[in-house]
């Protein structure tokens, strides 16, 4: 069971058709695909997961008849829309630790409302559009569970985009068979690179954020007197 769950997920990185078109590895594509989709959609851990090629691949396995089209679709749609509401509820349970009380605490409460302003106004369309962003769509779900409170609106425009984010990228992959076998091979290889690459900027974006910081800091008082 788990080597044939690693044979799928390992069949599924490296696009080995070979076996992933075997009739029996149907039920463990739909398992690994349903997991990962969940995963990258709640979790900020999981968010280098290739999951926006994942679903034009299982877009590409539902036109060559491996996957049945309406399961899968459904499968990415609920997987993806249960995904955001657990990042949405680490949110909402994290707000109520201390420790995280303390830092908001400590943010100046002109920006706070500042927040508050933005995402009351602009969030639920930022989810919306977020779907479509790798490692953005598990991370603002949790902010917006920390910081908005409209649930209802947060579940429609959640479903809302999984549902288009869905229809889009496994139409998509249902169109690269027609294309030539070099051509959709390297847009698959660039939808898998696509959240790595996109991790590695906003890692290094803080890290110089971190050092301009450092770099500003005031020197002590004591030293600027033996000056």
């Amino acid at each position: 069971m788990l080597d044939a769950l690693f044979s799928v997920l390992i069949a599924l990185w490296n696009q080995d058709f070979s076996v992933l078109q075997s009739p029996e590895s149907a039920i463990m594509i739909y398992t690994v695909v349903g997991a990962l989709i969940f995963l990258e959609s709640g979790f900020i851990p999981a968010a280098p997961f290739p999951c926006d090629s994942v679903v034009v691949l299982s877009g590409t396995l539902a036109a060559v008849g491996v996957l049945n089209p309406i399961v899968v679709l459904l499968l990415i749609c609920v997987c993806a829309a249960l995904g955001s509401w657990a990042g949405y509820l680490q949110g909402t349970w994290l707000n109520r630790l201390p420790k995280v009380q303390g830092w908001v605490k400590a943010v100046p409460k002109n920006r706070m409302q500042q927040v508050d302003s933005l995402l009351g106004k602009h969030g639920l369309i930022a989810l919306f559009s977020a779907r479509f962003i790798p490692v953005v769509r598990s991370l603002l779900p949790l902010m917006m569970g920390m910081r908005a409170s409209q649930v209802n609106k947060f579940h429609y425009f959640s479903w809302l985009s999984a549902i288009l984010w869905t229809l889009l990228l496994c139409s998509f992959g249902m169109l690269l068979p027609m294309l030539p076998e070099a051509v959709s091979k390297y847009i698959t290889a660039a939808l898998m690179a696509a959240p790595v690459i996109t991790l590695c900027v906003a890692l290094s974006s803080l890290l110089v954020i971190k050092l301009r910081r450092v770099a500003a800091k005031p020197e002590p008082q004591s030293v600027r007197d033996d000056l």
